[in-house]
């Protein structure tokens, strides 16, 4: 086990560039995070003509845009009938059907740029584990295709095995417009192209304060103070002061991710013969897939709702991971990291505006594809231009009674009722169904 924390990913990423820590003291639009949203929306902004300057914290992309899964595709992680009551039925209704439009354009930007990130149409299968979950699999699938015209196919657990061999599933649903890449040359890619359009990105340079005035915006950093015209915040899980509205309304939930030793290609598809983008219905939130050189498993879930260490995380996850592959208990683990992403309490991604910054965050899970679409559509609408009309503009972020400080207190008794409540009654399930 390794205990630095450090992503799989990075292994294979290039050298990083070195930006300068010290920002400029005037821009026509300032970017608040450099991942794959802030990126992106500096492409589109600097292309549309603008001066750009994007911030970050730390080391751009060093965040949750090279600690992912790589899993790209953009599909509710509710029920139509959830996001009907959240929103109502024609916003959901619309927020279905663009869904795969952000896939698209994630595709397309890959494609387009000559990005080279591994990226491959695999197809995603979404695995229920108790019989109930199964039935509400078809009913998301009727769903899909009567709202959003999109064909997902139910997989039952006789077919399974084109997809995934394992006793665990009572069966699944098929998406066919899923890939997999490599999130750390994704944001390698992402970062050479801004930088080659002349977008000045300054990292390890955290803002710590921010006022409007008239027609500008004065931003204090630790670095030294920026005045902007527009300002996109770009921060998703890793929102921090002095963002307090937003940090009510996203709040970060660490995702854990191990990685195998290599194993032998015949070994692997004799487990995963479709080499699908593979994820759960069950409350662990499990999500694994070989990686992008068919040579290891690499496997993420909820192991807590608090940020455990490595150790401890990758000791849940391999646990997790041999209910489902058995005959994985001969092999190692070499990683185990974290990341944070953004969840809205809605669990829906949001383009909004408050005090006049414009932001695009809230993915709860489905980075990859959105942030790079949703943050094309924030830039848009920073420059006042109807490209930017989404209806993620209308999905709107609330907070709740019980999240009355920017701090996220509820996660750790949610850890407790997870543990001993939720995952014991959905194993008990699992079991009666098949028994």
């Amino acid at each position: 086990m390794r205990s630095s924390g450090l992503p799989y990913w990075w292994e294979a990423g290039a050298p990083l560039p070195d930006h300068p820590d010290t920002p400029p003291g005037r821009t026509e639009l300032l970017i608040i995070g450099a991942g794959f949203t802030g990126l992106s929306a500096a492409i589109t902004a600097r292309r549309a003509g603008a001066d750009v300057v994007v911030l970050d914290a730390a080391v751009p992309g060093q965040g949750a845009s090279t600690r992912n899964g790589g899993m790209c595709g953009a599909h509710s992680r509710v029920a139509f009938d959830a996001m009907a009551a959240s929103f109502g039925r024609d916003v959901a209704g619309r927020v279905f059907a663009e869904m795969p439009h952000a896939y698209a354009f994630t595709r397309a930007l890959i494609s387009d740029e000559g990005i080279d990130c591994g990226f491959e149409e695999t197809g995603r299968i979404q695995l229920a584990t108790t019989e109930r979950q199964f039935a509400a699999l078809r009913t998301l699938a009727e769903t899909l295709k009567r709202e959003a015209g999109y064909a997902a196919r139910v997989v039952g657990r006789g077919d399974l095995g084109a997809h995934i061999v394992t006793d665990a599933y009572a069966g699944g649903l098929y998406y066919p417009d899923h890939g997999g890449l490599d999130p750390r040359r994704f944001h390698d890619g992402l970062a050479t192209l801004a930088l080659t359009l002349g977008v000045a990105v300054v990292q390890n340079c955290p803002v710590i304060g921010l006022s409007r005035q008239r027609d500008a915006f004065h931003v204090a950093t630790k670095n030294g103070p920026v005045r902007a015209r527009r300002v996109i915040l770009a921060t998703n899980g890793y929102t921090t002061r002095p963002f307090t509205w937003h940090r009510r309304r996203v709040f970060p939930l660490p995702s854990f991710i191990i990685a195998t030793e290599k194993l032998p290609p015949e070994r692997l598809v004799q487990l995963a013969p479709g080499r699908r983008m593979m994820v759960e219905t069950r409350a662990r939130h499990s999500y694994f897939r070989l990686s992008p050189d068919d040579n290891r498993i690499l496997f993420g879930g909820r192991a807590g709702l608090v940020p455990y260490g490595p150790g401890f995380a990758a000791a849940r996850l391999r646990r997790t991971m041999l209910e489902i592959w058995p005959d994985l208990a001969d092999v190692r683990i070499t990683h185990s990291w974290r990341g944070y992403t953004g969840f809205t309490h809605e669990q829906t991604p949001n383009v909004g505006e408050h005090a006049g910054v414009i932001h695009a965050m809230g993915y709860s899970g489905s980075g990859v594809a959105m942030a790079p679409y949703l943050g094309m559509k924030a830039a848009w609408r920073a420059l006042a231009d109807k490209r930017g009309e989404t209806a993620f503009a209308e999905t709107t972020m609330t907070t709740r009674a019980w999240h009355p400080t920017p701090r996220p207190w509820f996660l750790a008794p949610g850890e407790v009722w997870y543990r001993q409540v939720v995952d014991r009654l959905e194993a008990r399930a699992a079991k009666r169904d098949r028994a």
